[in-house]
């Protein structure tokens, strides 16, 4: 096992800037996933680690060594691409075992390790058959068959279940999750899709424009995103933004909006008002028949997916969803109430977009 130190890397290209002061350190059998919308430098970034593209400044450094100035091939990685990239003309087995027949080793050690790794992936029935007789899943394994038997420092995958269909996605995403926890090997994947991120990820490093937006444990970007881009991007459906105040007095604190008043636990605020965004899940609106609720508002659309029902609110000038409960009855027009738990909120700055500092569970880790 090997850990990753990434510390000021940046990447222009004239004069354009893509990557800017990107720093990350990952532990000795830790899973980095790299998480963004297309053009964000996340590929970028997993190329300059890779060796496929230099840094302009900045350095990374594997197994406590730094390889800034050395080849892909002296760096002990294995990458596994978007496109699986196998000879059509080779075998299963010969695909997976290539590398090692390029560096010279035996022919009965590389059938052995060729073996071995097929049967962890499942595929050593297909050692025989060319790629063009494979499923797309089935190639895939074949893929991360050939970076296992390098038995790198890290491996680098590269959007590598973009090719596949949702049920592929899935299967694909367990296999790489146990291949992980069997392996033990220091991860760095890319991907846009977050259901990927929060599954696989020991840790996220949330993307936008180059720059690193977040960088934590899927459960606190999850629970306490740093601002309103990470708090959007992460989450099906996405996180609900009301614009409104925070409303400071009497020591208490409380924000406010048309159809909503919520009491917010803010730390050492001070007395008086303040613009700002209140953000709350889906999951988090219970709906409930008080008069005092803190959320009301009007259905505008249900919509039954079988296990919930996703309700969309008109709450004043918003637009709001809530997962409700699979029998639901409410209809367009109904008016319907809320109950939300004020710990559960997030609250950000309406001119930042920063994240506001909450008491209890929303304290800054």
């Amino acid at each position: 096992m090997a850990n990753l130190s990434i510390k000021d890397i940046q990447k222009s290209y004239g004069a354009l800037k893509v990557l800017h002061g990107i720093d990350v350190e990952l532990e000795d059998g830790g899973f980095l996933v790299l998480l963004g919308p297309s053009g964000c430098g996340k590929s970028t970034l997993l190329n300059i680690i890779a060796g496929l593209d230099e840094p302009s400044t900045g350095e990374i450094s594997i197994a406590d060594r730094s390889v800034t100035a050395l080849p892909p091939k002296d760096r002990n990685i294995a990458m596994v691409f978007q496109s699986y990239a196998l000879y059509p003309t080779m075998t299963v087995e010969r695909n997976i075992g290539f590398g090692l027949e390029m560096r010279g080793v035996p022919e009965q050690q590389r059938k052995a390790e060729v073996r071995k790794a097929a049967e962890m992936l499942q595929i050593d029935h297909l050692l025989q058959r060319l790629p063009a007789n494979l499923s797309g899943g089935q190639r895939q394994r074949v893929a991360m068959g050939r970076a296992i038997v390098r038995n790198p420092d890290l491996f680098l995958f590269d959007e590598p279940l973009s090719n596949l269909d949702a049920k592929l996605r899935v299967e694909m995403r367990t296999e790489i999750k146990r291949l992980h926890e069997r392996l033990g090997t220091t991860i760095v994947y890319v991907t846009h899709d977050q259901i990927e991120a929060m599954t696989l990820a020991t840790k996220v490093a949330v993307m936008k424009g180059g720059y690193v937006q977040q960088l934590a444990d899927p459960r606190t970007i999850y629970e306490r995103p740093a601002n309103m881009f990470v708090a959007g991007f992460i989450g099906s459906p996405a996180m609900n933004f009301i614009r409104g105040k925070l409303v400071v007095e009497a020591g208490r604190s409380r924000f406010e909006s048309e159809g909503v008043r919520v009491p917010v636990p803010v730390s050492g605020a001070a007395p008086g008002t303040r613009n700002c965004v209140l953000g709350v899940r889906p999951e988090e609106m219970k709906v409930t028949t008080a008069d005092n609720a803190p959320i009301k508002g009007v259905i505008d659309v249900v919509e039954p997916t079988g296990p919930d029902t996703m309700v969309t609110v008109r709450v004043g000038d918003h637009s709001v969803v809530a997962r409700a409960e699979p029998r639901f009855q409410g209809r367009r027009g109904d008016p319907v109430a809320f109950d939300v738990d004020p710990l559960s909120i997030n609250l950000f700055d309406a001119e930042t977009e920063e994240r506001i500092v909450m008491g209890s569970v929303h304290q800054d880790a």
